[in-house]
């Protein structure tokens, strides 16, 4: 008789010093909303099996497969089964990845891109499951510095590449690299299409294609995470979470509440108890 999960429910850890953070959940109802993080990202289906859209195409991890996730790749979240899902999450910051395979190398590694979203590799999958025990189970820093790095090499190896992987034409990418500028200046002020688009140096339909083109999203959708983040830092730091969610643009503790669990799957309160 397969796993039903009863009710939605989630365990959060993040580390106080770097880019790291862990996440054990069980969801039958919850369903995530398009969204991107600026680690890297790899999770563990372990009962169930889960359903989300990442690079323009339907996905589905069942039970044992390895989900791979690079910076800034959006994709949302949902069961695929009618009893829900089990799984397990790492996020883990670009600069740690660097210096692990920097460290292996003995030389600057570059940064490694997963082409696949979906991975079905046991050996993968165990070292994931090791690093993700370490991290929540609070294990000794030395166990967790070596198990990262067991992971780290497990993903690359088996699953990473390093030829680049480029969305959108080069005008694409430049008119967005303008218009990230312009809402990076000040993630909560409020801007409309023709002051983004003048920022861009293009049509406001231009704008819209070129966010889509390159990062999946609108750029009402990107402005949201980039507020996000910086509620996550701000959180992270010891800001109350009213006064992160008025220093990033929302409305009030309450809207700022809906999206982060609505991307993240935990609620902010929760959040700043992980670390």
């Amino acid at each position: 008789m397969p796993d039903v999960i009863d009710h939605d429910w989630a365990r959060y850890w993040r580390a106080p010093d770097r880019a790291l953070e862990a996440m054990h959940a069980g969801f039958r109802r919850h369903t995530y909303r398009p969204h991107s993080h600026e680690t890297y990202s790899f999770g563990v289906t372990e009962t169930g099996a889960q359903a989300f859209r990442c690079r323009g195409a339907a996905r589905t991890s069942a039970a044992g497969m390895v989900m791979t996730f690079n910076p800034d790749e959006p994709h949302d979240g949902r069961t695929a089964t009618s009893g829900g899902f089990e799984y397990r999450i790492v996020h883990i910051g670009p600069e740690l990845i660097t210096d692990v395979l920097g460290d292996a190398a003995g030389r600057s590694a570059g940064l490694p891109l997963f082409a696949e979203p979906v991975v079905d590799d046991p050996r993968l999958a165990y070292a994931l499951r090791r690093l993700h025990a370490a991290l929540i189970g609070g294990a000794d820093p030395l166990v967790r510095d070596e198990r990262l790095t067991a992971a780290v090499l497990a993903l690359t190896r088996g699953a990473g590449r390093r030829a680049p992987v480029l969305r959108g034409a080069s005008g694409a990418r430049a008119v967005v690299a303008r218009a990230q500028a312009a809402l990076a200046d000040d993630v909560a002020a409020d801007v409309d299409g023709d002051g983004l688009a003048a920022a861009a140096g293009c049509s406001r339909y231009a704008l819209y294609r070129a966010f889509q083109e390159v990062h999946g999203m609108s750029p009402s959708d990107y402005r949201r995470q980039l507020r996000l983040r910086e509620a996550r830092r701000l959180l992270s730091g010891g800001t109350p979470i009213g006064e992160a969610a008025a220093r990033t643009g929302f409305t009030d503790q309450a809207h700022l509440t809906r999206w982060f669990v609505r991307c993240y799957g935990v609620t902010p309160g929760a959040y700043v108890k992980a670390g």
